[in-house]
């Protein structure tokens, strides 16, 4: 079984049929960049795969577990899927170090000192130390979104999803958040990626699929994917895009 296995997923919102049948598996380790046009179902997928969103037909595997399994402890699962969202969300009322900290010490039990020595140790792996006790707002959005990987990092995850994490950036901050994932990626980090930097994913995705209301049309390498794209919906998205 893959490390991550998605089968036949099917999701609505009222009688609006979001996922039609979505069936995917990821590798550990593969980097797997999901792009399409807006509406057409990627955050919901990846949504689904950590439960924040649920579906109602099909089946998720994680690391061989059913994360439907009524067995199964939501709160461990979101601990080892760390997610980072196009909005930063962090808590405005506490440091960089305190944001980061802040789960590990409530949900995984780790001592304080530990989980500092931790966190700053991912600040200076994501090149914001030196911002560990700042306000997020004293911060600009993509050392806002780089703290944000920091604190999913924090827990320790086995796979990281990216939803759009670069949309609300100002352009010159794109490229900073971009090299921290890289990174990640470098490192071997499982990721699912919803993003539109097509340079990104031609530089670091192992596999892109481009999804089209709720089905998924296409997937390839990327030099397959962008040299030779097949479907007819594909080849105008990129046109629109590149």
């Amino acid at each position: 079984m893959a490390f991550i296995e998605i089968k036949g997923l099917h999701k609505w919102f009222g009688s609006f049929h979001v996922l039609r049948g979505i069936t995917e598996q990821v590798e550990q380790g593969e980097v797997l960049v999901i792009c399409g046009p807006s509406g057409s179902g990627k955050s919901t997928l990846i949504r689904c795969v950590n439960r924040l969103e649920e579906y109602q037909k099909g089946t998720i595997h994680f690391d061989g577990r059913d994360i439907h399994d009524p067995g199964l402890d939501v709160n461990s699962l979101r601990a080892e899927i760390g997610i980072v969202f196009q909005q930063f969300n962090l808590y405005p009322h506490l440091t960089v170090l305190k944001n980061v900290t802040l789960a590990p010490i409530k949900v995984r039990g780790v001592p304080r000192a530990e989980a500092e020595e931790n966190g700053l140790a991912l600040l200076e792996r994501v090149g914001i130390h030196d911002q560990a006790h700042k306000y997020p707002a004293e911060l600009s959005g993509g050392q806002q979104q780089r703290v944000a990987i920091a604190r999913a990092l924090a827990m320790k995850p086995k796979a990281m999803l990216f939803d759009e994490p670069t949309s609300a950036l100002d352009p010159e901050m794109i490229n900073e958040v971009l090299n921290v994932m890289k990174d990640l990626a470098r490192d071997g980090m499982t990721m699912l990626c919803v993003t539109h930097e097509m340079g990104f994913a031609r530089e670091v995705a192992d596999r892109v699929i481009f999804m089209d209301a709720g089905e998924v049309l296409e997937q390839a390498p990327p030099q397959e994917f962008f040299s030779n794209p097949k479907h007819e919906r594909t080849k105008l998205f990129l046109k629109e895009i590149l």
